[in-house]
């Protein structure tokens, strides 16, 4: 381990570090009794260091005064990643912001074994973005170039789904082929690969922008925001008749990424307009406070925590609201939970049955289905698998370390 590559699974919503020791992955406590960390960062309002991880989770969740940031994997590859923004005092862009999460993350790694990092082995999502190429490439070279401003003097890239496989081979049987289905906070990623002498092959890889995210985004938009105003009505300020609510607004409030950008003059000044204008001015009223009071990254950890409990054995839960007004709360259960995620079925479908023509293996040849990633456990994504390969068994990997372990085991 003297000259040691890290592996580091640097996802959406949770990473993670190791190492090969003894020809096994090592995972790095990269936080106090952990070997994950959310991919979150807050930035305290009156200065001082940028806490990641559990810190930042519990500064957000504190209420603390500062700016929290969550998700910002999805803006690889696009303007907002260079473009700079006042936070908490300082003047930074995006990039700056993830090389210095990777920077703390190599410096926790460091400390753990003792061991100075100069390589990194990262995985990445088979497309950061679905159909377009460019924006790809860019997307791996913004990741590149984080790595290197992190400290790192070379990264490589394995795709994730690959990495898993090597981490899950020993599941099914020696010949047999099978599929990984890695669905995480941002991407759903499918490798198709055969067993062979101990090791699995990669016959077809293939992937969409599809994640935990975007449930959390559609599950926010049908329980959360009609309780802020979307889908309303507003008065003409002359002459009869009514306008919808415009919905730009809520959409980027239901999303991760895009909900530190709102905390704006000009939105709240847009919001309190609407309000006036409003047939149901309570409603609007609510977003106005919303923005105020910076609440939109609790309202996404309601809406992810509602998505959870209406996925689990009970089937129904409160999405508590009560930071917006006393007592109110959204109600979601298993039925409104598929309605809102209805939509992704299809998508899910329609990209393993791509990997499947990738390969040239039908269907009914598959003999296993690994399911990793965190999203990985919603019963959306079971059933999809379920119905498109019905004799083969799911397996469950460690849903949020299957990748990091693959990727320690690659750097043999």
């Amino acid at each position: 381990m003297s000259d040691a590559t890290l592996a580091i699974d640097f996802g959406t919503s949770t990473s993670a570090a190791a190492v090969l020791a003894d020809g096994k992955p090592w995972r790095i406590p990269v936080e106090t009794g952990a070997d994950t960390l959310p991919t979150a960062v807050f930035f305290p309002a009156g200065g001082g260091a940028m806490r990641i991880g559990a810190a930042a989770a519990r500064a957000q969740t504190a209420g603390d005064e500062g700016r929290y940031m969550r998700g910002l994997k999805s803006v690889l590859g696009t303007d907002l990643m260079h473009q700079t923004r006042l936070i908490a005092g300082r003047r930074l862009s995006l990039t700056d912001i993830l090389s210095q999460f990777l920077a703390t993350l190599k410096e926790r790694a460091e400390t753990a074994t003792g061991l100075r990092f100069r390589r990194a082995l990262s995985g990445r999502p088979v497309r950061f973005h679905s159909r377009d190429a460019a924006r790809n490439a860019r997307a791996e070279e913004d990741l590149r170039a984080c790595y290197l401003a992190a400290g790192f003097e070379e990264v490589r890239f394995r795709l994730e789904p690959e990495a898993a496989a090597l981490a899950a081979h020993g599941l099914g049987k020696e010949g047999e082929t099978g599929i990984i289905v890695d669905i995480g906070g941002g991407t759903s990623d499918f490798s198709v690969y055969a067993s062979d002498g101990g090791r699995p092959r990669i016959l077809a890889s293939h992937g969409i922008r599809l994640g935990g995210t975007d449930f959390d985004h559609a599950v926010s938009l049908r329980h959360i925001m009609p309780h802020l105003g979307h889908g309303g009505e507003l008065r003409r300020e002359f002459g009869p008749g009514l306008l919808p609510v415009p919905p730009a607004l809520f959409v980027d409030l239901a999303r991760w990424e895009t909900i530190p950008f709102l905390y704006t003059p000009e939105t709240r000044r847009e919001a309190k307009a609407m309000a006036a204008q409003a047939v149901e001015p309570q409603k609007l009223g609510r977003l106005v406070t919303v923005l105020r009071d910076e609440l939109g990254h609790d309202l996404a950890f309601a809406a992810e925590r509602g998505k959870i409990a209406a996925n689990g054995p009970e089937g129904a839960a409160q999405i508590g609201l009560g930071l917006v007004e006393p007592g109110l709360a959204a109600p979601i259960d298993r039925a409104s939970l598929d309605a809102a995620l209805s939509g992704f079925a299809g998508k899910l479908t329609e990209a393993a049955e791509q990997t499947l023509a990738d390969a040239g293996v039908p269907a009914d040849s598959i003999r296993a289905v690994i399911l990793v990633g965190g999203s990985s456990l919603m019963s959306l994504v079971t059933d999809e698998m379920r119905t498109l390969f019905p004799t083969a068994p799911q397996h469950r990997t460690e849903a949020f370390t299957a990748v990091v372990d693959g990727l320690a085991l690659a750097t043999a």
